[in-house]
C-alpha cells in the first residue's frame, strides 16, 4: 500500500472509532474539511506538521498514521448492530496477531490447536457432541467445570486477546489459522458482566470448530442459526449435561433461587444461562423465569430487567442483556485472565528479544504502566 493510501486509510479508520465527522476532525487539527477529504480519499500526502496535527487530534502517535495495518481475511465478525469501530477493532487484533506470532517465533514456543487435533467425532454431528468431544481432545473429565477458561484456551492453541472497547453490541470475534490464529478476542468492557466474557470464548471456540467456513473478512450478514448453534455449544462446553444433572439433582431440596445461584457457580456462568438448559431440557417451562424473578425481587429487593422476559430464553445470546449490574452473584474480573501473552512478553524482554517500549505496545500499557509492570513481577 502506498504512503498516501496507508495514510488515508488509517486517518478515515480512527476518525469513525472516535465517532468524529470529518468536519469535526479537521476543526480539531486546524484543517479545512476539503484538505481533509483529500487526505482520506488518499489524493495528497500531508506533510509533516498536517501529519502531527492530526495524530494529537485523535490522540495516537504519528507512527499509527503511517504504518500500514496488514488485513484480516479469516475473520469471524458479528455484532447485534452496526459497529462504527469495526475496522479499528480489526486493526488492533491484526497487530496484535502479528506481534504475539513474533514473540512465538523468537522464543519459539508455538502451540498446536489440540481442541481440533484430538477431534474424535464428526464436527457436524451437532454442537452438543462437538462440545464433548472438543472436551476429551483437551482431556476435560466429562463433568469436570471449565475452572479457567482463559488458560485452557491458551494452553491448547488458541490465542486470546481481551479488548475493552465500551460498545455492548460486540462481544468478541475470532481469527483462523490463515491468519496467525486461531484467536479468540473478547470484549471485557466493564458493563458486560464476566459471565458473559466466559461465554464468549466458548462461544467462539464453537465458531471455530463448527463454521470455519465463515471466515471472511468483509462477511456480516451471518445466519442467526450459527449463532444458536454456538450458543449450544458454548453450553455444553462450559456445563456437560452430565454434570449439570448431578449438580442440579443435589440442591433439590433449595429454593430455584438458591439453586440457580449455586449450580451458575459452579459453572461460572450467568444465571440465564442455567435458565435456558433447563427450558431446552424440559426439566421447566418457560414460566420458570418469572418464578426465579418474584424469588430474586424478595431477596434483592429488586427486578430483573424486562428485556429478560423468558422468549428471550429461545433466542440467540445476542437477544439476553448481559450487563454486570443485571448478574446476580457475579463473578470478578479476576475470574478470566490472559496469562500466555504476558508470559511470552516477560521471557522475551528478559532474554532481550524486545525493548521496554516494544513490549508495553505488545501489552497495550503505557511506557510508565509497563515500568510499574516489570519492578512488580517476582520469582
Amino acid at each position: 500500500m502506498k504512503g498516501e493510501a496507508t495514510i488515508a486509510a488509517n486517518v478515515a479508520r480512527l476518525r469513525l472509532d472516535r465517532r468524529l465527522t470529518q468536519e469535526a476532525l479537521a476543526t480539531k487539527a486546524g484543517l479545512s474539511r476539503v484538505a481533509l477529504g483529500k487526505i482520506e480519499r488518499g489524493s495528497v500526502v500531508p506533510k509533516a506538521q498536517t501529519l502531527d496535527a492530526l495524530a494529537k487530534a485523535l490522540a495516537v502517535p504519528v507512527g499509527e498514521l503511517v504504518t500500514p495495518v496488514r488485513p484480516l481475511e479469516s475473520v469471524r465478525f458479528r455484532a447485534r448492530t452496526q459497529v462504527h469501530a469495526r475496522e479499528q477493532i480489526l486493526a488492533e487484533v491484526s497487530k496484535w496477531l502479528d506481534a504475539y506470532a513474533g514473540l512465538e517465533a523468537n522464543l519459539d514456543e508455538r502451540l498446536p490447536f489440540r481442541f481440533e487435533e484430538g477431534m474424535s467425532v464428526n464436527r457436524y454431528s451437532s454442537p452438543e457432541k462437538t462440545a464433548q468431544a472438543a472436551r476429551q481432545a483437551v482431556r476435560l473429565g466429562s463433568e469436570e467445570p471449565v475452572r479457567d477458561i482463559c488458560g485452557l484456551l491458551e494452553e491448547n492453541g488458541v490465542k486470546l486477546l481481551l479488548l475493552e472497547t465500551n460498545r455492548d453490541s460486540f462481544f468478541g470475534l475470532s481469527v483462523g489459522s490463515r491468519d496467525h490464529g486461531p484467536a479468540v478476542v473478547v470484549n471485557t468492557w466493564d458493563r458486560i458482566s464476566v459471565e458473559r466474557w466466559i461465554f464468549t470464548a466458548a462461544h467462539e471456540l464453537g465458531h471455530l470448530l463448527l463454521h470455519q467456513d465463515e471466515y471472511q473478512r468483509d462477511a456480516t450478514d451471518l445466519p442467526t442459526e450459527t449463532e444458536r448453534e454456538a450458543d449450544a455449544f458454548a453450553s455444553e462446553f462450559l456445563m456437560p449435561e452430565a454434570a449439570f444433572a448431578a449438580e442440579w439433582d443435589e440442591t433439590y431440596g433449595h429454593s430455584l433461587l438458591v439453586r440457580v445461584l449455586k449450580v451458575k457457580r459452579i459453572f461460572r456462568v450467568s444465571y440465564k444461562t442455567v435458565l435456558y438448559r433447563l427450558v431446552e431440557s424440559g426439566r421447566e417451562t418457560s414460566d420458570v423465569w418469572r418464578a426465579f424473578q418474584g424469588q430474586h425481587r424478595g431477596h434483592f429487593g429488586k427486578t430483573l430487567r424486562k428485556t429478560d422476559e423468558p422468549e428471550a430464553l429461545h433466542k440467540s445470546e445476542f437477544a439476553w442483556n448481559w450487563s454486570r449490574s443485571g448478574e446476580p452473584a457475579g463473578l470478578s474480573e479476576h475470574d478470566f485472565v490472559e496469562d500466555r501473552l504476558s508470559r511470552l512478553v516477560r521471557r522475551a524482554l528478559e532474554e532481550e528479544h524486545i525493548s521496554l517500549g516494544r513490549a508495553a505496545e505488545i501489552l497495550r500499557l503505557t511506557r510508565d504502566e509497563m515500568r510499574q509492570k516489570a519492578r512488580e513481577w517476582v520469582g
